[in-house]
């Protein structure tokens, strides 16, 4: 009776031993995990800080146009020190006043994002997406 009991102590040390191996192997692996996202993090901002101080637009006045709800909306986009600076809607002949006010909304989104790709004004979607498409035609001049 004595063997068993040696034995069953030995087969539970065996197992604890190989599950506290495999417990330590498991959290190297995560720990080199988190080292790899962590470095992969670091360089997406070390491109994004070059990226914003690099600017990513030629300076200057351009000017694009896109159908809004009620026809053609046109913009002025100027570029200063490589950054979008101004967006100053030129015309919108034939969109609803109500709506285009609502739409103009969308103008400090594209400062802020320095890119027309931004959403859409809820409520004003046609004469939002107007001005978006129009910036973005203008963007398109002015990269580098």
């Amino acid at each position: 009776m004595r063997e068993f009991w040696m034995r069953l102590m030995s087969v539970v040390v065996i197992v604890g031993v190989i599950l506290g191996y495999n417990s330590v192997l498991e959290a190297r692996a995560k720990d080199e995990e988190i080292a790899k996202l962590n470095a992969k993090i670091e360089n997406v901002e070390s491109l994004e800080d070059q990226e914003s101080k690099n600017g990513s637009y030629k300076d200057g006045t351009y000017t694009g146009e896109a159908d809004g709800f009620g026809g053609t909306v046109k913009v002025e986009v100027i570029v200063k020190k490589q950054k979008i600076k101004e967006v100053n809607i030129v015309s919108a002949d034939g969109e609803d006043g109500s709506y285009l006010t609502m739409a103009k909304d969308i103008i400090p989104k594209i400062l802020d994002a320095q890119s027309a790709e931004v959403d859409t004004i809820s409520g004003a979607t046609f004469s939002s997406t107007g001005i978006k498409n129009a910036t973005k035609q203008a963007l398109e001049k002015a990269v580098k």
